[in-house]
């Protein structure tokens, strides 16, 4: 029988161009899963860990970046047949300084920071388009406004 896990964490990773939003994207490693797929963040919540907990993991040995903000704006289902679970990824926004050096993990092989619209057109996945424009719609102003005290995590 089918079981529901939150299991993975994306994180978009947003940063600040003046009045424009730009979002990191991360080109797949040929030696990993979907190799030279663009992707954002992406990765396993570990055992004992709490999804932000796993973004921020996630965020630092992807990228060596830390997150200034970080905000809870989404859960995407997917079924995997393998496993015969529906497995729910948590979708986090990290807000960071653009300045800050990207050293990128094993996984990945090159990065660029990209106004939205052109994030959006190189992510490899669906879901991570609606993830970003979900950020934007939420975050555009450059918080959440009056959902600030739900959404975000610090």
């Amino acid at each position: 029988m089918a079981t529901v896990e939150a299991g993975t964490v994306d994180v978009f990773v947003l940063a600040r161009d003046g009045a424009e939003w730009r979002a990191l994207v991360l080109q797949r490693a040929n030696d990993t899963r979907c190799p030279t797929a663009w992707e954002t963040v992406h990765g396993h919540i570990e055992a004992g860990e709490e999804p932000e907990q796993a973004a921020v993991r996630e965020l630092r040995e992807e990228t060596g970046l830390t997150a200034e903000r970080l905000y809870s704006v989404r859960v995407q289902p997917i079924y995997l047949v393998r496993t015969h679970t529906v497995h729910l990824g948590v979708g986090f926004a990290a807000i960071v300084s653009r300045h800050d050096a990207i050293t990128l993990g094993a996984e990945h092989m090159a990065h660029a920071w990209l106004p939205v619209e052109q994030a959006m057109a190189r992510y490899a996945w669906p879901a991570e388009r609606a993830g970003l424009r979900e950020c934007l719609e939420l975050l555009g102003t450059g918080d959440a406004g009056p959902l600030e005290d739900v959404l975000r995590v610090f």
